[in-house]
């Protein structure tokens, strides 16, 4: 693993030398911390944070400010990974102007290196304007949660051809629009396969399959923490949910028995000036 940090150019060096890139979610100094000095790759203060911190029913009730918020402090927590703020909804959907500063609030309030957003063609025009701001992009096709309404929930996108011919082509017009990578959500292994071979670019997948150019995963699914509703697509490396709770009960246990805090957990004062207190 290299020390030095993880940017744009890396990604790019990876995709030519067949080099897998790690991406996890994160949301907190502290979790931040722990993921940077692990090694992962790049960090994604991810829109998911309204379901997996906030505790919404999906990701449409995100603001803004609420990235912003949470990329200041993972951003403190980081020396090498890269820091991807996601533009939640409706921050890139009204105009161009408006999502040029959103994208460069992230940036310069919250301290992401880079953002994401979602969609194909139809954000060509916000995708390259922000590029030209010199802020760095990744796109996002196939299962766009912030379309959940439209798309009637949940689903694996690009199982027909002509789904799937849609997503090639906007992968490859995402690209040429000067995307540096671009997430595959929920779209079939072999589909991802072919965008992958076709683009210049990393593809990052997550329910995309083996052949996608690295993945992501949201780290409280990974870490077993969230459990209101587990993907097909999440390995769980850890049941951290059934550690909290055993940890949780014997905390409480020892309080009500009088066993915690005891004498190592406690500070003293010296005799004489305890006596002048009485």
């Amino acid at each position: 693993m290299e020390n030095r940090k993880f940017t744009v150019s890396s990604f790019l060096k990876a995709k030519k030398s067949n080099e897998k890139i790690s991406m996890l979610t994160a949301y907190d100094y502290s979790m931040a911390k722990l993921l940077d000095e692990a090694g992962v790759d790049s960090l994604l203060v991810g829109d998911s944070l309204g379901m997996v911190i906030l505790g919404y029913e999906n990701t449409l009730q995100v603001t803004v400010d609420d990235i912003i918020h949470h990329c200041k402090a993972v951003s403190r927590g980081v020396k090498r990974s890269m820091v991807i703020g996601d533009m939640p909804f409706l921050s890139y959907h009204i105009n161009v102007e408006e999502s040029v500063r959103n994208a460069g609030r992230l940036v310069q309030e919250g301290g992401a290196h880079a953002v994401k957003l979602e969609g194909g063609r139809e954000v060509i025009d916000k995708i390259k304007a922000i590029v030209n701001a010199q802020i760095p992009v990744i796109g996002h096709l196939g299962l766009t949660p912030q379309s959940v309404n439209i798309l009637g929930g949940f689903k694996i996108q690009g199982k027909d051809e002509k789904q799937a011919r849609k997503i090639i082509e906007d992968a490859l017009m995402l690209q040429d629009a000067g995307v540096f990578a671009i997430v595959l959500e929920c779209v079939p292994e072999m589909l991802a396969k072919i965008i992958s071979e076709k683009l210049q670019i990393p593809t990052i997948g997550i329910g995309a399959g083996k052949h996608c150019d690295g993945q992501v995963l949201v780290t409280q699914d990974m870490l077993g923490m969230y459990t209101d509703f587990v993907p097909k697509f999440v390995k769980q490396y850890l049941n951290l949910c059934g550690s909290i709770k055993e940890s949780t009960k014997k905390y409480i246990e020892e309080i009500k028995e009088g066993k915690f805090p005891a004498n190592e957990h406690s500070f003293s004062i010296d005799d004489e000036t305890l006596r002048k207190l009485y």
